[in-house]
């Protein structure tokens, strides 16, 4: 198979030789073993000649500077602005993709060449300063499948004292993470459901990679949060709410964790809307199992947008959308309770 004509090719990172020009490549945790000339399940990663090629370095599908509270990451430098890239393709298939204008598209597309525009680490860097933005976060569709560029554009933004934050399917590889986890700080982890099953049908992955992916990610000291899309009739029954509540408590009862709405989308557009009393019902399950911070996403007003204190349940912050109003307080650096003086778990 010849190489794709028109795309700038970069050689990848994190990948070995293998017998008769097949490579394995190590950036995610599908391990694709590749071919000469074909590609792996991102369908970004091209073996040629032996030497496995990215074809996406550098190629932007989406521009922002969005909230943090976007990403979403309530407990990260609340009321910031992040500079906000995406490229195309994705290592999963959800089936429920809200993104699969992007996440569908492939190096091989015509149209994703005409979609896209070309962005150096340096340039995004100053790009990210330019909008006011405090960091950069590679988001919108699955930043692993980008990884080249995004640790170069980590390393330049912490360069610049930018914040740097991956919103993942936590499908990174323990040697991905490894490299770069001296250079990101957050990350929003989408558990797609507590069920293995779920994955294979629905994602076309596996559960415990991404479960192994956050376990490594608190180790190196980076701050996480989960999101979990309630999707009825699929994750949304009591036993899959209390084992990952229990899971998350395991790992540190203060991790934050959104419960997010469910719209029709993609290849379920036969499934309706969560209703808001299911969220509810999975927030109840995760405070009784002893998660400290639970949210409801999707559902604009209500109260469980805000941040309370696990302890004597004052309002420490008011949200409504985007927009944030700050009630703890600081001392030495840290976010206290201004009621009863608890720490609380928020990077400021």
């Amino acid at each position: 198979m010849p190489v794709l004509l028109g795309v700038k090719m970069k050689e990848a990172m994190l990948y070995e030789k293998l017998e008769g020009e097949r490579v394995r490549c190590n950036v995610c945790a599908h391990k694709c073993e590749i071919a000469e000339g074909r590609f792996g399940v991102c369908r970004t990663r091209q073996n040629v000649g032996g030497r496995l090629f990215t074809l996406i370095y550098g190629r932007v599908s989406s521009e922002h500077a969005d909230p943090i509270e976007k990403k979403p990451l309530f407990h990260f430098y609340p009321g910031s602005y992040v500079y906000s890239l995406g490229t195309i393709s994705c290592n999963f298939r959800c089936l429920h993709c809200q993104n699969f204008s992007i996440s569908r598209l492939t190096a091989e597309d015509v149209s994703a060449r005409r979609f896209t525009f070309e962005l150096s680490p340096s340039e995004a860097v100053r790009r990210a300063g330019a909008m006011g933005c405090q960091g950069v976060a590679w988001t919108y569709n699955e930043p692993t499948i980008w990884f080249e560029f995004t640790y170069d554009c980590a390393q330049a933004a912490k360069r610049e004292a930018l914040y740097t934050v991956y919103v993942t399917n936590g499908y990174i590889s323990e040697e991905a993470l490894e490299k770069i986890s001296t250079f990101l700080d957050a990350a929003n982890v989408d558990v797609k459901a507590f069920n293995d099953d779920f994955y294979k049908k629905i994602c076309g992955a596996r559960l415990e990679p991404v479960l192994e992916t956050c376990e490594r990610m608190l180790k190196k000291g980076i701050h996480i949060e989960l999101t979990y899309l309630v999707i009825p009739g699929h994750n949304d029954d009591d036993e899959q709410f209390n084992d990952f509540a229990s899971w998350v408590v395991s790992l540190d009862a203060s991790i934050p964790v959104h419960f997010s709405r469910f719209y029709p989308c993609y290849k379920m557009l036969d499934v309706p809307p969560t209703s808001v009393a299911t969220l509810e019902r999975a927030q109840n399950i995760a405070r009784r199992k002893g998660v400290e911070f639970v949210y409801l996403g999707n559902v604009p007003g209500h109260e469980y947008e805000n941040t309370f204190c696990p302890d004597c349940g004052v309002v420490l912050v008011e949200r409504h959308g985007y927009n944030v109003r700050i009630k703890f307080n600081v001392e030495g650096g840290r976010a206290r309770c201004p009621e009863c003086g608890r720490e609380i778990r928020l990077v400021i």
